[in-house]
């Protein structure tokens, strides 16, 4: 499954964001993706999401793929939405 995503947060997807989004990401068996404009990256890896350099107001995709994928993109797209915490 997939779904559109916008970062709201001011400093976009930092490394304190990225580590959250992880954290949340390795909670999940399914297996997790987010692709931005020009990639696809794993959302298990810290390195990966880092790569996207997704300033507030990005557009992302994130996809997941599994047993969980739907309780993984709830609680994705909710972390996301509010910013990350």
């Amino acid at each position: 499954m997939q779904q559109d995503v916008t970062i709201v947060n001011e400093l976009g997807l930092h490394a304190r964001a990225a580590a959250r989004f992880v954290e949340m990401a390795n909670r999940f068996r399914s297996k997790i993706e987010i692709v931005g404009s020009h990639e696809r990256v794993d959302g298990k890896s810290i390195l990966g999401i880092l790569t996207l350099a997704a300033p507030r107001g990005s557009q992302l995709t994130l996809v997941t793929e599994g047993s969980d994928e739907q309780q993984a993109m709830d609680a994705l797209v909710e972390l996301v939405a509010d910013g990350f915490g």
